[in-house]
């Protein structure tokens, strides 16, 4: 009877305890290795050894969808265990545990794997060494669990210490976890600020792009802003202004083929060469929160190449 009528509710209860559990277990695992990453910083580290802000935002929503789900799933089934709807024996329980044990196995070589890999390439033995314990320590708890559960002889009609013990040791570990992530993630109000700051340069960039194409054309520079658009010919119109303030960018002639470019920006994008995770932005852009004015120099031949321009003060 419990074959015909709840096997396949249970299956359904592990099967979804397995994919939260997944998420949650390594989005865990990546929080603590963002935070190694930002307290622990090397100049010589590739990208993937950096300190990555998205990854940590990532793991955080994993973090809010997935724990809810795995720990109202796991107390399902040990509910289901206690009241005897779900025998202890029943094959359904037995073959997705010991699935969920196979797929945890899985994660836990891959994770291995890849932290070896880039410990063979560089990456310094006390960082390597806390993120292979960290991994040891998800992993055994999540083998320890499911094995005891398991291996246990009594269910029904039987409150368990252990499986209790685990239960809120865990959650109040992905609690920790979790609240120490906010520590090093800013606000969503200030990550719209960065958006917005970084979408006014993308528009820079193509005001500078615009100008430089007008002087190779022209051999002088640009009057003022309107010369350029004219007829969308060199910059169209939406990127000669914030996306903020909507006021159209300033641009000024310094001397030769020198100008400046002006607008007000919200944030600061300067960071120390560890922080960088925009690799995209080069360092003749970088500015600082308020009215800010970046220096540049057109170019006559767009092949030229590692041209810095003069950074000019901002009176």
């Amino acid at each position: 009877m419990f074959e015909k009528n709840n096997s396949a509710k249970f299956a359904f209860f592990y099967l979804l305890s397995l994919v939260s559990l997944g998420f949650l277990a390594v989005s865990v695992g990546i929080v603590i290795f963002q935070i190694i990453n930002k307290n622990i910083v090397d100049i010589v580290e590739e990208w993937q050894m950096r300190y990555d802000l998205n990854a940590l935002r990532f793991a955080m929503s994993a973090i809010i969808v997935a724990a809810p789900v795995y720990y109202l799933s796991a107390w399902r089934i040990n509910k289901n265990l206690f009241s005897g709807a779900l025998p202890k024996d029943a094959g359904v329980r037995r073959w997705l545990t010991y699935f969920i044990l196979f797929a945890a196995a899985v994660v836990v070589i891959g994770y291995l794997i890849a932290l070896i890999n880039v410990f063979l390439n560089g990456e310094l033995t006390l960082k390597f060494s806390l993120k292979t314990v960290t991994v040891l320590i998800i992993s055994a708890v999540v083998f320890s669990y499911y094995l005891y559960d398991i291996r246990r002889e009594q269910a029904e009609g039987q409150k368990n210490k252990v499986i209790t013990v685990y239960f809120y040791a865990t959650l109040v570990m992905v609690l920790a976890v979790f609240i120490a992530s906010f520590f090093f993630v800013e606000s969503p109000a200030q990550a719209r600020r960065l958006r917005q700051d970084g979408e006014a340069l993308n528009r820079l960039m193509s005001l500078a792009g615009g100008v430089d194409a007008y002087y190779r054309e022209k051999k002088v520079l640009p009057r003022d802003l309107s010369a350029l658009l004219e007829d969308n010919l060199y910059v169209i119109e939406r990127n000669a202004a914030n996306p903020v303030t909507k006021k159209q960018f300033e641009y000024k002639i310094i001397s030769g083929n020198k100008y400046q470019l002006c607008t007000d920006f919200q944030t600061s994008n300067k960071k120390s060469d560890t922080e960088q995770y925009d690799y995209y932005l080069d360092p003749q852009w970088q500015h600082d929160a308020g009215y800010q004015c970046i220096s540049k120099k057109a170019q006559d031949d767009i092949g030229i190449k590692g041209v810095v321009p003069e950074r000019v003060p901002v009176y």
